[in-house]
């Protein structure tokens, strides 16, 4: 018995370690996975021995909140909602009830309170009892009304997310050592920020996922109906993005578990399982919940697949940034119906935690079903050694602390690794623009020493007869490479801008800039921040960094070469049929290789395009008009015209 509480006391505070870092931190210090399995290993001896400990996560839920924020409590206490990783499971608790399925997004999950058809409030989880009052944060959340047609008092619950997309992209753009783990830390660290100049670069969506109460109106109300199912289909026509749910039975209810299971590999956002509620909020309000849970309620986690393998190697790549990423390599083995033989290691804290050694035997799954990762080290040797030089240049490691976990990093500025991705990005279709130089050319140019600073590119003739030479090359293919080239040269300004790669400046804010300074690309380098935050769509974060960017040597060195060897065209306003014209894009496109080629076109014929719907907005593109995204609701709502692609090419 005493060795069991004694078990139980460890498990607590490992438990409670990790889901203070979680809720609190925003940081990860284990996986769902090893969290779940502690966490009914704990549940398991609380049954068996019949005690539980003060403290138990089984028995609360959060913790206190640590933040400057300001702490406000919720009207309602937001509790966890109990879990079941089997489909039958979940049938039986369902009976003969009707429910509504939906994903369980990862994000964080923020109350938000509306009160004469203005948004009031919008509150995080916090512990439960009560959370960071983030409303000016929550002001710029992609997606959000801030205002409704719903005048009573209105107080809903959603989960804001940030898209695996803009995390990826987001992230590059950060130096090493202020890189997250994962787009849900990213999200945190987002909406808790004390800056919501910060919050709105970071491009975080909320999505709604039930109605919490309405007061205030009238019988006739949206939300006099009894059905949870009819009460998300009104919030959707006030002009919230909804989670996408569906209406299930018990036996309609596997079959669309199966569904959702093969979506999960495509979906725009993290998701960690689904949630089941009981459609009748009538019967719903009658079950009560326990200290822990709710009883109308109950996520469905994905059953982890487990293999265990050894660890033959594992490879350490570098990125653009430099930071040094560890892969493992283990023998295959089959997970979800694929083959399986590597998963990231992420950082130097997770290979500590791990123990990790060549030849160690491990258990490895696929988290949520898509990503492999290695959930535990049966040998745990600790005999891994850490590069000392850089796998890719040669040059001296370090070992940094960032704000989640200690990292590699290469230190020598022009890595290989750093360039080949500055240059794919030069030459891409934001930046310069360079028709057939693929990555691979460039790989081969950089290893025989052709490039190492932009304006290389424009010294490639020097090397034509080497490059005829390469495997893949001809003279022909080499000729039209190379004219390729030297059309780049005679360009727009915003180009060169947008190519250099100046962190958190994308071809918009460039296309912003040039604009402002009339195309001068030195009166750029040496602008005040305060002009440039004055720019319509940039503001203090934005200008600060251009104003580092070029503050730095380097930087102006290479740019002033560039200029040496660039043409800018004057850029004219464009007239034509849609001057004057504001166009918001959404959904897939038929007729335009990708979204910049359709908003080059509009451009051009004098129109503006606007990430968001408002009432500015003159038309929303669409090819499927009946969709239900937030963008066409909103559409609707404010009268403004849907169209197709065929129907502005004959606007055009």
């Amino acid at each position: 018995m005493q060795d069991q509480l004694n078990q139980m006391k460890k498990l607590i505070d490992l438990l409670d370690m990790a889901s203070r870092a979680y809720y609190q931190e925003a940081r990860e210090v284990m996986s769902d996975h090893e969290y779940d399995a502690l966490y009914d290993t704990l549940l398991n001896l609380e049954k068996e021995t019949g005690v539980v400990l003060s403290g138990s996560p089984t028995q609360k839920v959060g913790y206190q909140i640590l933040s400057e924020l300001p702490k406000v409590a919720h009207e309602q206490p937001m509790l966890s909602l109990d879990k079941t990783k089997s489909r039958e499971d979940l049938r039986e608790w369902l009976g003969d009830q009707e429910g509504v399925l939906s994903w369980k997004l990862d994000g964080l999950t923020v109350v938000m309170t509306y009160e004469n058809g203005e948004l009031r409030q919008a509150l995080t989880r916090g512990n439960g009892e009560e959370g960071e009052q983030i409303t000016e944060n929550a002001r710029t959340f992609l997606g959000l009304p801030l205002h409704i047609p719903y005048k009573g008092r209105l107080v809903i619950r959603g989960e804001a997310v940030i898209s695996y997309k803009d995390f990826e992209e987001i992230n590059s753009a950060l130096a090493p050592q202020e890189q997250y783990k994962n787009p849900r830390n990213l999200c945190s660290g987002s909406v808790r920020q004390l800056n919501s100049e910060v919050t709105a670069g970071r491009r975080v969506h909320y999505i709604v996922y039930t109605l919490v109460s309405a007061q205030d109106a009238p019988e006739d109300t949206p939300f006099s109906e009894h059905k949870k199912s009819e009460r998300l289909k009104r919030l959707a026509e006030l002009g919230f993005e909804m989670v996408d749910w569906t209406l299930v039975d018990k036996d309609s209810l596997p079959g669309e578990i199966e569904s959702r299971a093969e979506h999960v590999p495509h979906l725009a956002y993290p998701s960690d399982g689904l949630v089941l509620t009981y459609d009748d909020v009538d019967y719903s309000a009658t079950l009560g919940q326990t200290a822990k849970f709710p009883r109308d309620s109950m996520a469905f986690k994905w059953q982890d697949e487990t293999a265990e393998t050894t660890l033959r190697q594992v490879e350490w790549q570098t990125s653009r940034t430099g930071l040094i990423n560890p892969v493992a390599i283990f023998d295959p083995v089959e997970l979800e119906g694929t083959t399986v033989q590597r998963a990231s290691l992420h950082n130097l804290s997770i290979i500590e935690e791990l123990k990790l050694g060549l030849g160690d035997r491990l258990l490895v799954y696929k988290a949520n079903m898509i990503i492999p990762q290695i959930s535990k080290n049966l040998t745990e040797s600790h005999t891994l050694s850490i590069p000392s030089e850089c796998p890719r240049c040669g040059a001296a490691t370090q070992i940094q602390q960032n704000h989640e976990a200690k990292v590699l990093v290469c230190t020598n500025p022009s890595c290989p690794a750093k360039l080949h991705r500055a240059f794919v990005h030069f030459v891409s279709r934001e930046g310069m623009n360079i028709d057939g130089l693929s990555e691979a050319s460039l790989d081969r140019f950089l290893e025989a020493g052709f490039l190492r600073e932009y304006n290389d590119l424009y010294r490639l003739e020097d090397h034509r007869e080497e490059i005829c030479q390469m495997e893949g090359f001809g003279e022909k293919s080499a000729e039209k490479l190379l004219a390729a080239i030297d059309a780049s040269r005679d360009t727009e300004s915003y180009r060169l801008l947008s190519a250099l790669g100046i962190p958190g400046v994308g071809i918009a804010g460039a296309k912003l800039l040039a604009a402002h300074f009339q195309g001068d690309i030195r009166k750029i380098m040496d602008a005040d921040p305060e002009e440039i935050a004055a720019i319509d769509g940039f503001g203090e974060i934005g200008a600060h960094k251009v104003r580092v960017f070029f503050d730095q040597e380097q930087n102006r060195q290479v740019t002033e070469k560039l200029l040496g060897e660039l043409r800018f065209r004057t850029r004219q306003k464009a007239e034509g049929a849609l001057t004057g014209k504001t166009l918001v894009i959404t959904g897939t496109l038929n007729h335009f290789e990708n979204r910049n080629v359709l908003i080059e076109e509009i451009e051009k014929r004098g129109g503006k395009v606007s990430s968001s719907v408002s009432g500015k907005t003159d038309y929303l593109v669409n090819n499927d008009l009946n969709s239900a995204s937030g963008k066409n609701k909103k559409a609707k709502q404010l009268g403004i015209p849907i169209i197709s692609e065929e129907e502005l090419l004959s606007m055009f």
